[in-house]
């Protein structure tokens, strides 16, 4: 049974992280009619971390099964990080409801660099399944 989700995983992955790039895209420049409240004080970057943590976890399952995976993922983390800093700026720039943050990319990379030690960490459980 695992196997059988694993077989679907993998041939939807890249469909699964272009869908989640494209996602954060939008709620990050999109104005939002509601507001997520949390009482953790910077919960926005809470959310920062989580998403970009999602974006990197999803693009490095996608790839795991390539060749030369662990060059690849050194492409796949600056391709995260300055996919962050452009969003970043494109708040600043096309949006007058959200500002670009220095705080909100290190939020991002923050979640990229976690996502990448858990999954080397679990990266054998993973792909053994």
């Amino acid at each position: 049974m695992l196997q059988r989700i694993k077989n679907l995983l993998l041939d939807k992955a890249i469909y699964i992280a272009v869908f989640i790039t494209l996602l954060i895209a939008v709620l990050s420049l999109v104005k939002l009619q509601v507001k997520p409240t949390m009482s953790i004080p910077s919960s926005d970057k809470v959310f920062h971390v989580i998403a970009y943590y999602f974006l990197m976890k999803s693009w490095l399952y996608a790839l795991s099964q390539k060749d030369r995976f662990t060059q690849r993922v050194k492409y796949v983390f600056f391709g995260c990080v300055i996919y962050g800093i452009v969003i970043e700026a494109l708040q600043g720039v096309i949006t007058s409801y959200r500002t670009a943050s220095i705080l909100d990319i290190l939020a991002n990379t923050g979640g990229i660099i976690l996502a990448i030690l858990t999954f080397h960490f679990f990266e054998k459980k993973i792909l053994r399944i």
